[in-house]
């Protein structure tokens, strides 16, 4: 029996992407070891991400890291598509597999060790040929329902590594979703490049949500990242299920109209202000977390003022900062005034001392509040941990009759760091 170990880099995609293949090779037979920095596994599976220089500095140390244990290694995902075959391909211990042909790990490793070299020229793709993981590293499960863009913002590489958009077959996620059900995952979420764009034989994303509320079960959705959209009312009034989460990771990128103009963003701020508006009217407490980019070409003090005052108007659960990061090969490579990399990083620090302000500020709403939480781990300090349904993260006392992957409703009795403690009720 053969040990395999994956690392994945990069979004919820890769994640979903992994969980398929670990669970395809665990049905074939091999042994997962889940630590990859100890483990002395036959073959390691690096699922990269190019999105940043530091993604690519990031994915070409855990590859290097692999080769130097003398191992098998498969080295997928966006880097691929962009550095791995020229970095890696005189390597003869190194397959190189791109997005296209990620589904075809399993098949492409069985045909290397017994001695045959696979050509995926030869062989047809598909970004969405991944069967249902039975096990993977987490209590929630990922399903992917779109992959690839067509947006082409100034500062984005995706486009280029994951191609055109596209969208999944219905009855594929619909049925993916039934069978992660069946296998005990109790939340699903829904992932993909740009999925506000999924259109499937004149299904879209909206159409969608609807079918997927319509599956029997004590399930929740939860929508992950997505772009600021023109969202209907009708869209809107979807999050009064309970079945949906009342959270979305809406992508910002600036509050600045000018930054957003250069970005190739379709929308401003004022649009983006106002989605945030129409949710909060039926939910309060929505809540929404969110990217911006410091530092795209041209970028001012007054542009990044700009954003935090949006981001201050908005209360954000939380932010993802990301210093921009030249891409060979976009539009904002080639913009004038480039912007110093020391100013870079103290907006970064700036940005990012505001999300750990705001975050604590989201959380104090709760307080006296219920949530209902399900549960993932149980810990050595004496709780159980999970998140709520706003994507909360929760602490409670443990017990002997509490058990992981299970829901319970909690009222929230205070504040713990980053975390909200509670009591079932």
């Amino acid at each position: 029996m053969k040990t395999i170990s994956f690392k994945t880099l990069g979004c919820r995609l890769n994640l979903y992407e992994t969980d398929a293949l670990t669970s395809k090779f665990r049905e074939k037979g091999f042994m997962t070891d889940g630590d990859f920095e100890t483990s002395d596994a036959e073959i390691f599976v690096i699922n990269t991400c190019t999105i940043t220089n530091q993604s690519d500095k990031k994915s070409r140390e855990y590859i290097n890291r692999a080769i130097r244990k003398g191992s098998l290694v498969v080295v997928t995902g966006c880097m691929a598509e962009q550095y791995a075959k020229k970095y890696f391909s005189n390597n003869t211990n190194v397959i190189v597999v791109d997005n296209k042909h990620k589904n075809m790990i399993y098949e492409i490793v069985e045909a290397h060790l017994g001695g045959e070299i696979v050509d995926t020229k030869n062989l047809e793709g598909d970004v969405f040929g991944f069967e249902a993981a039975k096990e993977t590293f987490h209590t929630r499960s990922i399903v992917k329902i779109q992959d690839g863009c067509n947006n082409f913002c100034s500062y984005c590489i995706v486009p280029y590594v994951r191609g055109r958009a596209v969208s999944r077959p219905v009855e594929d996620i619909l049925n993916n979703i039934k069978s992660e059900l069946a296998f005990g995952f109790k939340e699903i979420v829904l992932t993909g490049v740009n999925i506000s764009k999924y259109n499937y034989d004149g299904i879209g994303f909206e159409d969608l949500i609807k079918k997927i509320l319509e599956i029997d079960g004590d399930f929740r959705v939860r929508i992950a990242s997505i772009e600021p959209d023109d969202f209907s009312d009708s869209f809107v009034e979807l999050f009064k299920n309970p079945k949906l989460a009342p959270h979305i990771h809406l992508c910002l990128q600036s509050g600045s109209n000018s930054v957003l103009k250069r970005m190739h963003r379709h929308y401003t701020s004022e649009d983006f202000l106002e989605i945030v508006e129409k949710f909060r009217k039926i939910i309060p407490d929505f809540n929404f977390t969110t990217d911006i980019i410091v530092g795209l070409p041209g970028e001012t003090d007054e542009d990044f003022g700009q954003t935090l005052d949006v981001a201050n108007k908005i209360c954000f659960g939380h932010i993802h900062a990301f210093k921009y990061s030249r891409r060979s090969g976009t539009l904002a490579d080639k913009m004038d005034c480039q912007i110093d990399e020391k100013i870079k990083n103290q907006r970064s620090k700036i940005l990012r001392d505001l999300s750990e302000k705001l975050s604590t500020d989201y959380l104090n709403r709760f307080v006296g509040k219920r949530q209902r939480i399900l549960t993932e781990t149980i810990e050595d300090d004496g709780f159980v941990y999970g998140y709520g349904e706003n994507y909360v993260r929760i602490k409670m006392k443990k017990n002997n009759e509490i058990k992981t992957n299970e829901f319970y409703q909690v009222i929230i009795t205070k504040i713990d760091n980053d975390c909200l403690e509670g009591e079932i009720i």
